[in-house]
């Protein structure tokens, strides 16, 4: 009986990890995409490529999907000018119809998962305004554009289910070369909405932020000590105090961590008679160990990690 309950114990906390995971947010269940504009379009005005960009992020955001920089998966876009015609004024104004063509894809293979062509017009005092314009009548909530997403969405499932088992083990390559921090945001950053290889993501990513902490730990614990042996007064006892309070409770030297907080703490009050500010943390719960692990993803993301070269989706 008793060896019941425990199994029973064991899988409901396997279960409980599953579903917290599951259930971290809506943003961890989107697809992410990276609106990308190419260096050149023919005949696209300097000033109206900010105008592309901030369209396809419309169309990323306004459509469910989460925007992110430097992601695998791209929305970009090829612009053609159809005609351009001079308008009668006072004063002229010029006129033009572009054909815009959308594209979902792999930006570092190239492929394509979803297209859809679109034909706009736009009027102006200039051409740049006029092409400008013609951009503005993109429309995000255009039926031919959701379908177009939702096939890029599906696409780029696929591709996650197909690839998987080769992703994870490039993550845990990565956390063999000491790369934790990248090899967390490769994980990190397989939406949920993946099912089946966001949960063997969700496996893997546990022992290899357990080495990143645990690599931290150490480090920090050993800067600590080193600044508080060589004084063991006040200026040092903040110091060494701010590094020890970084430090993540659940790693493997976190004991020692603690007891060097302790005996710090207890030197302070001697000196100064002040109450220690700085402590170490007790072993985290379950929805704390979750957004730590995806802080370390999502800083990883946000840093200069990669200046990505993507290729044209056509």
């Amino acid at each position: 009986m008793k060896r019941i309950s425990q199994i029973l114990l064991a899988a409901i906390f396997v279960v409980s990890t599953s579903v917290s995971f599951a259930q971290a947010g809506k943003d961890e269940a989107r697809i992410k995409l990276t609106a990308w504009v190419p260096p050149t379009i023919d005949g696209m005005p300097a000033a109206a490529r900010k105008s592309l960009a901030n369209k396809l992020t419309q169309v990323v955001t306004k459509n469910g999907l989460g925007g992110t920089k430097n992601a695998r998966f791209i929305i970009s876009a090829n612009v053609a000018i159809s005609t351009k015609d001079i308008l009668p004024g006072p004063p002229p104004m010029h006129a033009y119809t572009l054909d815009v063509t959308l594209y979902i894809g792999d930006g570092f293979e190239g492929t394509v998962f979803s297209s859809t062509n679109l034909t706009v017009k736009g009027v102006g005092k200039n051409p740049t305004k006029a092409y400008k314009a013609a951009l503005k009548n993109v429309k995000t909530k255009d039926p031919d554009i959701a379908a177009f997403v939702e096939s890029g969405k599906a696409k780029i499932i696929q591709y996650y289910k197909d690839n998987c088992d080769m992703i994870i083990k490039e993550a845990q390559t990565l956390a063999d070369q000491d790369k934790y921090n990248s090899a967390i945001y490769k994980l990190t950053t397989i939406p949920s909405a993946c099912g089946e290889c966001y949960n063997k993501a969700m496996d893997a990513v546990k022992p290899i932020f357990q080495l990143q902490i645990d690599k931290d730990c150490k480090r920090r614990l050993a800067e600590a000590t080193g600044v508080w042996n060589a004084a063991q007064d006040m200026p040092s006892a903040e110091k060494a105090g701010a590094m020890l309070a970084k430090i993540n409770p659940d790693a493997s030297c976190a004991p020692q961590a603690r007891s060097l907080s302790n005996k710090i703490a207890a030197k302070v009050k001697q000196i100064d008679a002040r109450e220690w500010k700085y402590t170490v943390k007790e072993q985290q719960q379950e929805s704390e160990r979750i957004k730590a692990i995806r802080d370390v993803g999502v800083a990883y993301g946000k840093g200069p990690k990669a200046n990505v070269t993507y290729k044209s989706l056509w």
